[in-house]
C-alpha cells in the first residue's frame, strides 16, 4: 500500500473540517459563529464587562446579544424596526449599543447625533461596523469606516475626541475567507488558526464614545 503523503493527509483534513465543521460546532457550541466577529466580541466583551453594567441602563438597537448580560435594565430597539436615524426615544440611557448597524443607514450622522441625546451624562455608546466585508443589504447597505473615519463621525455628532477610543481587527486570511462565500464565513478553529490582527486589512471595526460627565 503506498504510503500517504504530507500533501495528501493536509487535503484530506481540510476535507473534513470543511465538510462536518458546521455540524460539529452547532453541536458544541450550540450556535455557529462568524470568523469576522470571533475576535470582535472577545474584545467587545472585555470592555463592556469593564464597565459597572449592574448599575446601567441599556438600550441595544441590534438585536438581543446582551440581553443576558446583567444590566440594571435592558430594552432592545430592534433596527429597522426602531429607525434611529428619525428620532430619539423619549428615554434616557447609561449605554446603547450598536453593532453591525451603522452601515446600513441611510444617515447615520443623524443616527448617532439621536445616541448622543439619547445618552445620561457620562454615558457610553459601543459600535461596530465592518470595513473589509462584501455588501449585505439590510435593507441597505451604505458606509464603511475605518477607525479615524468612525472617530471623527463620532466626534462630528457630539462626541469629543479624546472620549472615544477605536479598535480594529481582521487579516489577509479574514478577507479573502469573505471573498469565497455567499454569506460570512463561518469561523473554524481547523481552517482559520490565524487569527493576528493585520492593521493593513481590518475586517471588523469599533469604538466607544463617552458622553461628558457634566
Amino acid at each position: 500500500m503506498q504510503a500517504v503523503s504530507k500533501h495528501m493527509r493536509e487535503n484530506i483534513l481540510y476535507r473534513f473540517a470543511r465538510n462536518h465543521y458546521h455540524t460539529l460546532s452547532t453541536r458544541l457550541m450550540g450556535e455557529k459563529q462568524f470568523l469576522d466577529r470571533v475576535v470582535l466580541y472577545q474584545e467587545t466583551s472585555k470592555i463592556m464587562y469593564d464597565l459597572p453594567i449592574s448599575k446601567m441602563d441599556a438600550l441595544e438597537i441590534s438585536g438581543n446579544r446582551w440581553v443576558e448580560s446583567g444590566f440594571l435594565s435592558y430594552r432592545s430597539a430592534h433596527y429597522p424596526d426602531y429607525d434611529i436615524c428619525a428620532e430619539p426615544l423619549p428615554e434616557y440611557f447609561d449605554i446603547i449599543i450598536a453593532e453591525q448597524v451603522f452601515e446600513h443607514l441611510l444617515w447615520p450622522h443623524h443616527a448617532a447625533r439621536n445616541v448622543y441625546e439619547m445618552l445620561r451624562p457620562g454615558g457610553y455608546f459601543l459600535v461596530s461596523t465592518p470595513f473589509l466585508q462584501k455588501i449585505h443589504n439590510y435593507p441597505v447597505d451604505c458606509s464603511r469606516w475605518t477607525e479615524v473615519g468612525i472617530k471623527y463621525l463620532l466626534a462630528d455628532c457630539g462626541f469629543r475626541l479624546e472620549d472615544i477610543q477605536t479598535w480594529s481587527w481582521g487579516n489577509r486570511m479574514a478577507a479573502k475567507a469573505n471573498l469565497k462565500t455567499h454569506w460570512f464565513p463561518v469561523y473554524n478553529p481547523i481552517l482559520h488558526r490565524d487569527l493576528k490582527n493585520d492593521p493593513l486589512f481590518p475586517v471588523q471595526v469599533w469604538a466607544v464614545a463617552r458622553r461628558e460627565a457634566t
